[in-house]
């Protein structure tokens, strides 16, 4: 089974979120969009019509999202399949917190790798509604 399909995003802790993304705007070009989130856009390489995102994001140093690993950053992979996924970690002795939630831009789940990091696994919509 394929297990990990691209990076779906970046997260990490910061004082200010909003000074941290208007720092990236000025210095390196980085423009949240009109609701103020920054998405890097790409296409499917072995299906060109399908457009992707990767997210990036500052949190509030304070979040409780990140728990319950205590690491300043969080990264999302993008999965084909959460439930196979998850079933097959849980068989391996991999740690999965929480309980899968799902939203119109997806299915999401948690994992903690060996260093206590929280990863967050994102199956998309089907059908290309990112």
């Amino acid at each position: 089974m394929k297990k990990v399909t691209g990076i779906g995003g970046i997260f990490f802790k910061t004082p200010d979120p909003e000074k941290t993304k208007e720092w990236y705007a000025k210095h390196l070009g980085i423009i949240p969009d009109s609701d103020g989130y920054i998405s890097f856009y790409w296409r499917e390489k072995d299906d060109p019509e399908t457009v992707g995102f990767t997210a990036w994001s500052p949190f509030r140093d304070d979040t409780k999202y990140f728990e319950p690993s205590q690491s300043p950053f969080m990264m999302n992979f993008r999965v084909d399949n959460l439930d196979a996924l998850l079933e097959q970690l849980k068989a391996e002795g991999v740690q999965v917190v929480g309980e899968v939630e799902e939203c119109d831009y997806g299915r999401f789940g948690w994992i903690i790798d060996p260093d206590g990091i929280k990863i967050e696994l994102w199956e998309p919509p089907k059908g290309g509604k990112e």
